[in-house]
């Protein structure tokens, strides 16, 4: 039986899982939580599955060797590719991916049933968003396109103004046109890095379209599995305690995660690990 005060492993392949962590810091305020960010092999989104899948396993071992009672892969890219991976090396330690709770939220807000995926190019080439959509709503209409710019935007801070609105128009004006009652209505934000970007996206496909971001419903997801597996954290403090790790520039980590979680961070905050 693990120890219920244990940490609940997050992991991304850089700082974008932040908005994960936070969901989580929220919807479980009594829970710990161990973020590691692989910022030394970043972007997963444009390597290769293989490479995607070990990059996770070795990721999720450093967590798993910390004493985890719980791996959330905040990755939407490892997840789309790895996570039965993982699920098999791990067990019994439950597993939670950002790729099924997002898909089952999107088929819940569509109306149209028009739906469109926006992530890497790893995350769109590689289907699971749509197969797990599909899984649910056969009929769904679903277009995808891989917006890398979104990543840099995000990471430079860049979340406002006429550049990052420019580049969502250049990638999104004609997903989001056609007839009214068939166009797109429903936005999945496939990425950890798009949620910053939201206020951008909004303005660019208006007022009618609903965004999922899968932060939020993976929180839920995971409330869900420590209450069935009897694994939540009896502590009620209130206080969420986090540590977080990179495998490498932890003063850009700082940097950078400040936008993501939306306050600063310091480089001491973050320990330096290597995979």
């Amino acid at each position: 039986m693990p120890d219920l005060g244990s940490a609940i492993g997050v992991f991304d392949s850089g700082v974008g899982g932040l908005t994960v962590l936070a969901a989580l810091r929220e919807r479980l305020p009594n829970e710990r939580f161990l973020y590691l960010g692989d910022t030394a092999r970043l972007p997963y989104g444009s390597k290769s599955p293989d490479t995607v899948r070990r990059y996770a396993r070795q990721a999720a071992g450093k967590l798993v060797e910390r004493g985890v009672k719980l791996l959330v892969l905040a990755c939407n890219t490892a997840s789309a590719v790895a996570v039965d991976d993982l699920i098999q090396a791990f067990a019994p330690l439950p597993v939670i991916g950002v790729v099924e709770p997002g898909a089952a939220a999107a088929c819940a807000a569509t109306r149209s049933g028009h739906v469109l995926i926006t992530g890497t190019e790893g995350t769109v080439s590689g289907g699971a968003y749509q197969r797990a959509m599909l899984a649910r709503r056969p009929e769904l209409k679903i277009d995808a396109v891989a917006c890398p710019m979104f990543v840099a935007l995000a990471e430079e801070g860049w979340i406002e103004g006429p550049i990052p609105e420019a580049v969502a128009r250049r990638y999104l004006e004609l997903e989001l046109a056609g007839p009214e009652r068939t166009r797109v209505d429903t936005v999945v934000l496939g990425c950890t890095h798009f949620p910053v970007l939201r206020g951008v996206l909004e303005r660019v496909c208006g007022g009618a379209v609903r965004f999922v971001d899968s932060a939020q419903t993976t929180a839920a997801v995971v409330a869900e599995v420590l209450a069935r597996e009897g694994l939540a954290n009896p502590n009620t403090d209130g206080t969420a305690r986090v540590r977080l790790l990179a495998t490498d520039a932890p003063e850009r980590f700082a940097r950078v995660g400040s936008v993501f979680l939306g306050h600063p961070l310091a480089s001491s905050e973050v320990e330096l690990v290597d995979l």
